[in-house]
């Protein structure tokens, strides 16, 4: 009788193949799902999104209109540009189209250009070695990107006899190509002489902690325009006579000093964010001071720190436009050469240019951000419980 019962439960009650696996009910999945999660939450996400939609319906067309649909692409000189039959046109991109190289070369002399495309192909070359995670010796890869790039690089746009490269003054370089080389030494110099400096105003000596602070506070208490000011016009006047400095070495040096005393702030509040705990187990294991710097305590104040450094790079890779008050050709001032051109005396021209110049620094600026996140992505995965 008992056999019987629990054969017959366990045929009536026990299933004996898996359950078919069933989708999640559509309220909790999909399109729906995700604005009522993200955009209709609460009666304040509704509102901020019925104004968010409000600001796009008016401001989306319009510049759609202006740079794509009513742009001009072509032509030859201001007559493609200006108004015709009363109508307006948008974006003269025929300008950009046509001065695009001036944008990218400056005064750079047309036959030598090569070298310029040859250290932008270099560049991404060690870019790209650094910034693959998977990338093979990546140690002889920092080595390429910190001493054999800015060598060759030296060499390649200014000139060697002994190379066959005629020589090019700074003066002549210009546009996109001087930003990337005063963005790339004040990245580059920037994070090394900021970790020096974080260090030096924890140092314990005063004498380190004294001089530190006083680099980092003087450096910060004044705009990069200054400083730029002063590497440009002051100290030429405390060399002798028989002694220039080129005018680009000045900004590159006051432009890494700059970024430097902004970055040994972000990387002390990585420091300090670190629990004492770090350091006591550190020293425990009988590390001295830079064997604990270098393998417990930076990589992971550093790792605290991705978003305020990235922020600190974008900073920087915009404030190179700065360059143009104090006579240096970056590329925003390649452009402002450009528009004032009578050949290109268009009502559209200056704002074309100005789109151009946005989008360019947005690229750069999101790419950088973009590859931030995906490292701090990367990095977070250790935290997750």
């Amino acid at each position: 009788m008992n056999t019987e019962i629990v054969s017959a439960s366990s045929k009536a009650y026990v299933r004996q193949e898996p359950a078919a696996v069933l989708p999640p009910p559509g309220s909790l999945v999909g399109p729906l799902a995700w604005m009522r999660d993200n955009l209709f939450s609460s009666p304040g996400n509704i509102l901020l999104t019925v104004v968010a939609a409000a600001v796009a319906y008016i401001s989306i067309p319009g510049f759609l209109n202006f740079l794509i649909f009513d742009a001009v692409w072509t032509g030859a000189d201001r007559e493609a540009c200006i108004a015709k039959n009363g109508v307006v046109p948008g974006a003269c991109w025929a300008f950009v189209r046509e001065r695009v190289n001036f944008f990218i070369y400056g005064f750079y002399p047309v036959d030598q250009r090569w070298r310029v495309d040859v250290f932008f192909v270099l560049g991404a070359i060690g870019v790209a070695w650094m910034l693959w995670l998977k990338a093979p010796r990546r140690d002889i890869g920092m080595i390429y990107f910190l001493v054999v790039l800015p060598l060759i690089s030296y060499f390649l746009l200014g000139g060697a006899d002994w190379l066959g490269l005629s020589a090019v003054d700074t003066a002549r370089w210009g546009g996109l190509m001087v930003t990337l080389v005063v963005a790339g030494v004040g990245i580059v110099a920037s994070l090394p002489l900021g970790i020096l400096l974080a260090l030096g105003r924890r140092s314990k000596l005063p004498v380190i902690k004294f001089f530190s602070v006083m680099f980092i506070e003087f450096v910060r208490g004044v705009p990069l325009i200054t400083v730029l000011f002063m590497a440009n016009t002051m100290l030429p006047l405390f060399l002798p006579d028989n002694i220039t400095v080129d005018k680009l070495l000045r900004a590159l040096v006051g432009i890494g000093l700059f970024a430097s005393a902004y970055m040994a702030e972000v990387v002390r509040a990585g420091l300090q964010a670190l629990p004492k705990g770090q350091y006591e187990g550190a020293m425990a294991m009988g590390l001295g001071y830079w064997q604990m710097m270098r393998l417990i305590i930076l990589p992971q104040a550093l790792k605290v720190t991705i978003p305020n450094i990235v922020n600190t790079y974008i900073g920087l890779f915009k404030d190179t436009s700065l360059l143009l008050i104090v006579g240096i050709f970056d590329f925003l001032k390649a452009i402002e050469t450009a528009r004032i051109d009578p050949q290109w005396a268009a009502p559209t021209t200056s704002t074309t240019g100005y789109a151009f110049a946005a989008i360019v620094y947005f690229l750069f600026c999101y790419g950088m951000a973009s590859y931030a996140r995906a490292m701090e992505r990367r990095l977070s995965v250790a935290d997750k419980r």
